[in-house]
C-alpha cells in the first residue's frame, strides 16, 4: 500500500467511561478530572496531542462529563479576578489548558466499548488519518511516543499502535500482539492481536497501550465489527482485522516504548503516578522526595 502522505493533525480521545473503580469519587467527578498532583489528568494527554502537532482534538464524552468541557473553555471571571490581584503565574496555568488545541466534543450514547467510541468520531475525522489516545495512560514528555507513531504511520501508512513489553503473568491484562521484526529496533510489524489472552495463550509479550495512530479504513471495519469481549465492540478486534488483510486497510506496525509511562487506571497505580510525577516536580520534588523518605523510614 502506497503510504500516505496526510499530515496528521486530528487526536480522539475517548473519555465516556463512568470511571466505576474510583467511586465514589467519580459519581460526580469525571475520572478524567482527578488531579494528578495539580492538573487533571485529562490534561496531560490534551498536552501529549499538542506537543506531537496535533492541534484538532476531538473528546468523545457522556453524561455528566461537562466539567471536561469546562475545564478547556475560558473562565473569564477566574482569569479577571487573578489579573486583579496581579496573581499573572496562576492566571498563566489558568489560561494554559484553553490555549493548548482546538477542542471539540461528541457524545457516545450507548456505552458500547472502545471501539464504538472511536466510530464516534468518524463524521469528525473524515477520511484522515488520526490519532487516538486513552487517558488512563500518561505519557512523559520527555519520551515522546505519539510523535515517532506519527513518523512510522507517515513513512507506511496503514495504522500504528504503541506497544510495551510486561511480564508474560501480566499479559491477560492488556491487548497482545503477535508481530515480526523490522529494520528499526523500535517498529514491528503486527500479524495477529488477541484482546486479554490467557498467558498460555498469548503470542508474545507485547501489550497494547492507549496510544494509537489509525487510518480512516478502521471506521469501515468497525462497522462490521461484532461485540466482542465483555460484549462491547472492540477496538482490538478490527486492528485485528487490518493486520490480517492489509488490503482492508494498510499495515498495522508496532512502536515499542521503553519510556516512562504512567498508569492511572486503577487505585494503586494512580497514587503511585502521582508520587513519580510530585518527585520529578523542580518546586514540589526536593521536599516532597525528603519527607518521602522520611516516612517510609519511619514505616519500615
Amino acid at each position: 500500500m502506497t503510504p500516505s502522505h496526510t499530515r496528521i493533525s486530528k487526536a480522539v480521545i475517548p473519555a465516556a467511561g463512568l470511571g466505576t473503580r474510583f467511586l465514589p469519587a467519580t459519581k460526580a467527578t469525571p475520572k478524567e478530572m482527578l488531579p494528578v498532583v495539580d492538573k487533571p489528568a485529562i490534561q496531560y494527554v490534551v498536552e501529549e496531542a499538542a506537543a506531537a502537532g496535533l492541534s484538532d482534538v476531538l473528546m468523545v464524552t457522556g453524561r455528566n462529563k461537562r466539567p471536561l468541557e469546562d475545564h478547556f473553555d475560558r473562565n473569564y471571571e477566574l482569569e479577571e479576578a487573578l489579573h486583579r490581584k496581579g496573581d499573572e503565574s496562576r492566571l498563566a496555568k489558568v489560561q494554559e489548558s484553553s490555549d493548548l488545541a482546538t477542542m471539540h466534543y461528541v457524545r457516545q450514547g450507548d456505552p458500547r466499548g472502545l471501539g464504538h467510541a472511536v466510530l464516534c468520531a468518524a463524521p469528525h475525522v473524515g477520511d484522515q488519518p488520526f490519532a487516538v489516545l486513552l487517558g488512563d495512560d500518561l505519557i512523559d514528555p520527555r519520551d515522546p511516543l505519539l510523535q515517532r507513531m506519527v513518523e512510522i504511520q507517515e513513512q507506511y501508512g496503514g495504522s500504528v499502535i504503541a506497544l510495551m513489553e510486561v511480564d508474560p503473568a501480566q499479559i491477560h491484562l492488556y491487548g497482545c500482539a503477535a508481530a515480526a521484526p523490522t529494520s528499526d529496533d523500535d517498529v514491528v510489524v503486527v500479524s495477529d492481536l488477541v484482546e486479554k489472552p490467557d498467558p498460555a495463550e498469548a503470542p508474545s509479550n507485547l501489550a497494547i497501550i492507549g496510544r494509537y495512530v489509525l487510518d480512516p479504513a478502521v471506521f469501515e471495519v468497525l462497522r462490521k465489527t461484532a461485540p466482542g469481549r465483555g460484549g462491547e465492540i472492540q477496538l482490538t478486534d478490527a486492528l485485528q482485522a487490518l493486520a490480517a488483510d492489509p488490503a482492508l486497510g494498510g499495515p498495522v506496525h508496532g512502536v515499542i516504548f521503553k519510556g516512562r509511562r504512567y498508569d492511572t487506571g486503577d487505585r494503586g497505580d494512580y497514587l503511585r503516578a502521582i508520587v513519580r510525577l510530585a518527585c520529578e516536580r523542580e518546586d514540589l520534588g526536593p521536599d516532597f522526595r525528603t519527607w518521602l523518605r522520611s516516612y517510609v523510614t519511619e514505616e519500615m
